[in-house]
């Protein structure tokens, strides 16, 4: 049998002194008020050195404009004394960036040897005018152990909405990538062994993996929040265009970006081909995984749920008979993720399972199909989310509902191609964001 890994290709050919109060006699000189007066007048020197220093930073806060989730490296390739260059397209902008790096499933510390960020021009080339030195508590250098992760201090860039990002980093050892973000849809480069992070272009072999990096944030507008897109292959964006940002929530930025002209709002996916709610696959189960990939994420105030179509079908395709689940055991899975974000005051939007007969054999079957069903009906009818989205309506065959409409199957019957990823965005209501983005 076929690897997972195989399995997807095949379908896919992605931081003056106080002055000393007034004391004893000379302090019970003055009148009461003269005396909480002058106090109050050198509590305001005291504090406005830190005042300043909040203006610096334009009085607003941390957001995530960018995420990779992590995952188990299912194929590791060695990397030797070699630089990698990632491309990564914002959701929101900012004058301020830092960049997070994670170690989750390695099992000895990480060394980054240098890192830069830098605005892309294409290719693996950079604007070198924009790159900036990143660096951690002001070291250029980190070790991250195993399990944990890094962030960068701020640098300053003027990152625009919906740019092209360059992160670079220098790994000075042999490094197995065990964590890493696979099956992606961009093209990141992988250089000669060197340390080329502040390099305008590199001589660099490819790939569609993230190594290592897992979000970049940006500092933003106090009222600035992100929506966090929690899902599998078809939120990962699997099977659309390569290099061109076109999935569904890459063009949810662009409709918030279009539709308010500046828009508070970034797009975070979450997304990890081959997820599931309830089982370990190809990532961590969703479940596992919530709080680290989304409910933590900088400035997360809305989360929208698109699960559950490999819980139905994986078990068939891989002779997975012990993990079988029932429609049930799905939407108990789904409850759970409604309850642990809202106790963190997140809004939680519930999309529904889109169709998925005509994918590998094995997959899909009319059982498989009447536990989809049973899982859309509850997120349409149970009032459970704050809101549905109805992807399933939006992309399903009028004439055949098991099936993808034509014009927005990708090919393989179970991923939309890049109208249908549109479609799925285009059917969700920014109105469900307004109470963050209208002035």
């Amino acid at each position: 049998m076929k690897s997972v890994t195989q399995l997807f290709m095949m379908v896919r050919d992605r931081r003056r002194p106080t002055p000393i109060p007034p004391t004893g006699p000379q302090l019970r000189r003055r009148s009461l008020p003269a005396a909480v007066a002058g106090l109050l007048a050198l509590v305001g020197v005291a504090l406005a050195p830190l005042a300043g220093a909040h203006d610096r930073d334009d009085g607003g806060h941390w957001v995530g404009t960018w995420s990779a989730s992590p995952q188990a490296a299912p194929a590791a390739t060695p990397i030797n004394g070699q630089t990698v260059r990632q491309i990564l397209r914002t959701s929101l902008g900012g004058e301020r960036v830092r960049v997070r790096f994670s170690n989750a499933y390695g099992t000895s510390p990480l060394v980054i040897g240098s890192a830069h960020l830098a605005l892309s021009t294409g290719g693996a080339s950079i604007a070198t005018a924009s790159d900036r030195t990143l660096k951690f508590n002001g070291s250029p250098t980190i070790s991250i152990p195993a399990g944990a992760l890094a962030v960068s201090d701020p640098v300053k860039l003027d990152v625009p909405a919906l740019a092209a990002l360059a992160v670079s980093i220098y790994l000075p050892g042999n490094v197995v990538p065990a964590t890493q973000h696979s099956l992606g849809t961009q093209t990141n480069h992988i250089s000669v062994p060197g340390d080329f992070t502040g390099a305008g272009t590199l001589a660099a072999s490819t790939t569609q993996a993230y190594y290592f990096l897992s979000g970049v944030e940006v500092r933003a507008s106090k009222r600035a929040r992100a929506i966090v897109a929690l899902g599998d292959s078809i939120t990962d964006g699997f099977a659309s265009s390569v290099d061109a940002n076109r999935r569904w929530p890459n063009r949810l930025a662009e409709r918030l970006q279009a539709s308010h002209g500046k828009s508070r709002l970034a797009v975070l996916n979450a997304g990890i081909s081959g997820n599931r709610v309830l089982h370990d696959f190809i990532g961590t189960n969703a479940l596992a995984r919530l709080d680290r990939d989304a409910l933590v994420q900088t400035g997360a105030k809305y989360l929208i749920v698109l699960e559950g179509i490999n819980d139905i079908g994986i078990p068939g395709l891989f002779g997975l008979a012990a993990e079988q689940v029932s429609a049930e055991q799905i939407i108990q899975g789904h409850r759970q993720i409604i309850d642990r974000a809202r106790a963190l005051g997140l809004k939680v939007y519930g999309g529904t399972l889109t169709p998925f007969e005509g994918f590998f054999p094995g997959y899909y079957t009319v059982a498989g199909e009447a536990k989809r069903q049973a899982v859309n009906h509850w997120i349409r009818t149970s009032k459970a989310y704050d809101a549905v989205i109805d992807f399933d309506k939006v992309v399903r065959d009028p004439s055949n509902p098991t099936r993808f409409l034509p014009a927005y199957d990708s090919g393989d019957h179970l991923h939309p191609g890049d109208a249908g990823y549109r479609a799925m965005a285009d059917a969700i209501d920014l109105g469900l964001f307004r109470d963050d983005d209208e002035d």
